[in-house]
């Protein structure tokens, strides 16, 4: 651990609740490429206060996580098209004073779909309403789906997130049609109290040839070791917050990380 100075860069997260996955990831590569940065993991009560003390410190970068992704909007100055389009922040960046906001979970679906080589015309079952979700679907949107059905118990934000990209919304108890790829951006399989619930039943993994948990936290969440073991495709949310913390750690100092320095960081920071 280096020895904190005056002149030391500080980045953030924010969080209902904070883990150690980003602090880790971060630290660790900022020691090992010799930056003179340092990382923290936060909650809030006064996310207004929170803003303004980034701003006002000069806290170099922040990371945006549930439940702050839209109530962040209005406390920013400049929207980047990857926030703007989906009214979902993950990232601000501070540039004396000037609070930039990005989506880089929206960067790192979209990235994955492609390394994944999920096809396009497969139907998907996405469940989830929420500021993630807004981001996972706008990336299948963008990446060439056309078939999605947002599954969310809330219907107002499942069908206003379904129609704003043209895809179809139901309840969690109504009939949803068969479905290749699984998407699950719920906190269903999290640590915790949502630990031990599958996003999705038995007979609908089986039938998919795909299966996606964004949960970070575990990565084996109850759905992800279900598909394995029915021996599907598997995406884990542990991918997803590598790639979108590996995009943040560039805008924050403008070093572009190597596949290898990712994936040696990501395994650091589960190590907990």
């Amino acid at each position: 651990m280096p020895i904190l100075h005056k002149d030391m860069q500080l980045c953030i997260s924010l969080a209902a609740r904070p883990s150690n996955i980003g602090t880790r990831f971060h630290n660790v590569l900022y020691d090992e490429l010799g930056l003179d940065y340092v990382y923290k993991a936060f909650t809030t009560t006064d996310l207004p206060g929170a803003v303004a003390g980034i701003r006002a410190l000069g806290i170099r970068g922040c990371s945006v996580s549930m439940p702050f992704k839209e109530a962040v909007i209005p406390l920013v100055d400049v929207l980047e098209d990857s926030a703007a389009a989906i009214r979902s922040v993950n990232t601000i960046v501070n540039d004396d004073g000037v609070l930039t906001a990005s989506n880089t979970d929206y960067e790192a679906v979209a990235a994955l779909l492609d390394t994944h080589a999920v096809d396009r015309s497969a139907r998907v079952l996405l469940r989830g309403s929420g500021g993630m979700a807004k981001a996972v679907t706008a990336a299948f949107r963008g990446a060439g789906f056309d078939h999605l059905t947002v599954v969310a118990r809330n219907e107002a934000a499942g069908t206003a997130l379904a129609e704003q990209y043209d895809y179809d919304w139901v309840g969690p108890d109504d009939e949803a049609g068969d479905a290749d790829v699984l998407v699950n951006v719920t906190p269903l399989g999290m640590q915790g109290d949502e630990a031990a619930t599958l996003a999705f039943p038995d007979d609908r993994v089986r039938a998919a040839t795909t299966v996606f948990d964004v949960v970070a936290f575990p990565s084996e969440t109850p759905l992800v070791r279900a598909g394995r073991e029915a021996g599907k495709q598997v995406i884990t949310g542990a991918e997803v917050i590598a790639l979108q913390a590996a995009r943040q750690f560039e805008r924050y100092t403008g070093v572009a990380l190597t596949p290898d320095q990712v994936a040696r960081a990501s395994a650091f920071s589960r190590e907990v």
